[in-house]
């Protein structure tokens, strides 16, 4: 009672070499896990920390097809008002500035990086990015930009975020774990909680298999 569950997903990407981390409507996890919180955000923010999620210290490159520019703009509003650097590629940053977001450009990682516009690839791998938002749509014109960038951050280990409802609602529970300073992150395994419980909120007796 009063509780949230969120169950988040699972998948192999770093042991299938050469696979492009992107999800399909056919793919299928090879795992999940389900928490529960007081609010979806936390319940949210808990079930991804449990599947092994680095939350982000710092900075975030962002690179988001066209026709989600907007959906996507109050996302990185809100991740660079809580104090994260967002990296954009190009096309991402013209949008971006044009709308006041904050943002450093950075080169696709089919060209040659400058001291102004480092490579995108090679700031994931010397650990500069904290975190991939990589979003395409099937009008994207920079398919092997796209997946090198999400490849990349699968071999490097850095957190990659492919799905832009996926993005509204992990900017969303970051947005508030800041603001509001969300406490109940750490997640409890079931037996943890049968053993916090009392005997009135036990749904099944002492001698009962849990």
């Amino acid at each position: 009672k009063g509780y949230v569950g969120v169950k988040a997903p699972m998948f192999s990407f770093t042991r299938l070499r050469g696979s492009d981390p992107v999800l399909g409507v056919e793919m299928a996890s090879t795992g999940e896990v389900a928490c529960f919180g007081a609010s979806t955000e936390e319940a949210f923010l808990k079930a991804l920390l449990s599947t092994g999620f680095q939350m982000p210290k710092k900075n975030i490159m962002v690179s988001v097809q066209g026709d989600l520019q907007d959906d996507f703009t109050h996302c990185a509003w809100q991740l660079h008002e809580i104090g994260y650097v967002l990296h954009a590629t190009k096309k991402t940053a013209e949008i971006l500035k044009k709308n006041r977001v904050p943002c450093k450009v950075v080169s696709y990682p089919t060209e040659e990086g400058t001291a102004e516009e480092p490579n995108a690839s090679d700031m994931i791998k010397n650990d500069e990015i904290c975190l991939v938002i990589n979003i395409p749509t099937h009008n994207s014109k920079k398919l092997e930009d796209n997946y090198q960038m999400r490849r990349t951050a699968m071999d490097f280990g850095v957190p990659l975020l492919t799905n832009m409802n996926l993005v509204k609602m992990f900017s969303n529970a970051v947005y508030k774990h800041k603001k509001e300073k969300l406490t109940g992150l750490e997640a409890k395994t079931l037996f943890e909680h049968y053993e916090a419980e009392s005997e009135g909120d036990a749904w099944t007796k002492p001698s009962e298999f849990h």
